[in-house]
């Protein structure tokens, strides 16, 4: 349930100002929202999609992956996850904690957040006053903090509609709906307070900002705009206190809506990468690098054998484009480019010597992601099978240069407690070498054979290194 990026506490947002409108006196732009006298036909309409998300998990699993897992030291102590945790005193129960979550199809998809399922060992959703019935996670991307679940159809069940984040303006009405604190069908408004936001959580960071009134249980819940349409979800505050001050941020309908429709479609999302670590361009450098502006950003490095470098990127280029798109920080190219699909080509424009010239790029598949399956809860299903339990990734130069030059194979990078890995004797930082006396050059291998096993009822033969040293590790399936 701790987000592996965030402080263990909050996340999700909007409500609060009132704003005030002058007739006539100003001009209002032809796409903006009417402005409704109240907001109850919207309300009545969607509070029926919204529902209480609650999780259990047994202390003795948290307490496990605690002492696996870094608590959340890289990002800024005042922003918190809006998720409500209970749990006794002695931490001798099981662990319960509640969130949000809504409604996006007639066939019992609902949308929420990483942080409020993650290490879950049971979920379940309520719809108002009814009691809960069971979901399952479909699928799961921690690095928007979307997940989406599955419940069966319900009579006359209601449903959600996603609208255009990017025609949301500063000003704006927004309405916020969730279960702050165990307090189901609470309903907030406010305004959008700015977009695009960066709050130092990751990579992809573009938050809407609220003034809406968010707080613990809010999280994954739906952000309206005044046509009644789901333009975020609220995730994330920043308070100097662990409560809400007005400002809050959601998730972008942009992003939320292609990543559930993905983990819907797939289980997974797909990224792209072209493997360039970027540096800001400040006026300084723009000078040392005989430039008029610092427009673009620049080539730190290039991985090796990465997508860039073999392109023909160079250190030191300067990338201003991406396609007709304009590059003006990192964050702006590192999107772009993790919105394309793998396999794609993308083209760069780049100054290498004061000489701008067009670069095309093969995009890759970013690092890790292949492996999204593979990192969530235990699920017991037929399709399915039960989890090995193990978040893997490709072994990147980084980790080549720690682990030797000579390292093949994929690398442990979190083990799930209590799953058949764990029980093992997996462990984060292991490299799986081979399965069942194959080589395995991609977490898909072990995934694989993982399967397989389970089809034949018999343990997978896995070889890893720990330490230098080579060991055989039979999982049972």
């Amino acid at each position: 349930m701790h987000d592996s990026r965030l402080p263990a506490f909050l996340r999700t947002g909007v409500i609060g100002g009132v704003l005030l409108l002058l007739a006539s006196a100003v001009h209002v732009p032809s796409h903006a929202q009417p402005a409704p006298t109240d907001f109850t036909a919207i309300v009545k309409q969607k509070m029926p999609a919204v529902v209480a998300v609650t999780t259990r998990q047994r202390v003795e699993e948290r307490r496990q992956r605690a002492q696996s897992t870094p608590d959340n030291q890289d990002l800024p102590e005042l922003f918190r996850r809006f998720f409500e945790e209970r749990s006794s005193p002695e931490r001798l129960q099981p662990r319960q904690g509640l969130g949000s979550g809504f409604v996006i199809s007639a066939d019992g998809y609902i949308v929420t957040n990483n942080h409020v399922i993650e290490d879950a060992d049971d979920i379940q959703v309520a719809f108002g006053e009814n009691g809960p019935v069971p979901a399952k996670l479909v699928g799961r991307d921690p690095a928007t903090d979307i997940a989406v679940l599955k419940i069966d159809p319900q009579p006359d069940m209601a449903v959600t509609t996603w609208g255009d984040s990017d025609a949301a303006e500063p000003g704006s009405w927004v309405i916020a709906i969730g279960s702050p604190f165990g307090l189901g069908g609470t309903v907030t408004v406010g305004v959008v307070s700015a977009r695009s936001r960066d709050i130092q959580s990751g990579p992809l960071d573009d938050y809407i900002q609220t003034d809406a009134a968010i707080n613990r249980g809010n999280s994954g819940g739906p952000l309206f705009n005044a046509r009644g349409e789901v333009i975020g979800v609220n995730t994330a505050i920043f308070s100097p206190v662990g409560a809400n001050i007005g400002i809050g941020f959601a998730v972008p309908s942009r992003t939320a809506q292609s990543v559930a429709e993905q983990l819907i479609r797939t289980g997974r999302v797909e990224r792209g990468y072209v493997g360039v670590r970027l540096q800001e361009i400040t006026p300084a450098i723009a000078q040392a690098l005989g430039r008029s502006d610092d427009k673009g950003v620049l080539v730190a490095s290039v991985e090796p054998g990465g997508p860039a470098e073999k392109a023909g990127i160079k250190t030191g280029d300067v990338i201003i484009r991406i396609g007709d798109q304009t590059v003006n920080s990192g964050r702006d190219l590192t999107r772009a480019v993790a919105s394309l699909k793998p396999g794609t080509q993308a083209r760069l424009t780049v100054v290498r010597g004061g000489t701008p010239q067009e670069v095309p790029v093969i995009v890759g598949q970013r690092p890790g992601d292949q492996t999204a399956a593979l990192t969530g809860p235990q699920q017991d299903t037929e399709a399915d099978g039960k989890r090995l339990g193990v978040a893997l990734a490709p072994i990147d130069e980084a980790a080549r240069r720690q682990l030797g030059a000579n390292v093949s194979g994929v690398l442990v990078q979190r083990v799930q407690p209590n799953s058949p890995a764990s029980e093992s004797g997996i462990r984060p930082g292991d490299v799986i070498v081979s399965a069942n006396n194959r080589d395995v050059t991609e977490p898909a291998d072990v995934a694989q054979a993982w399967s397989q096993a389970q089809k034949d009822k018999r343990p997978v033969l896995l070889r890893i290194m720990r330490d230098g040293q080579s060991l055989f590790v039979a999982v049972p399936a």
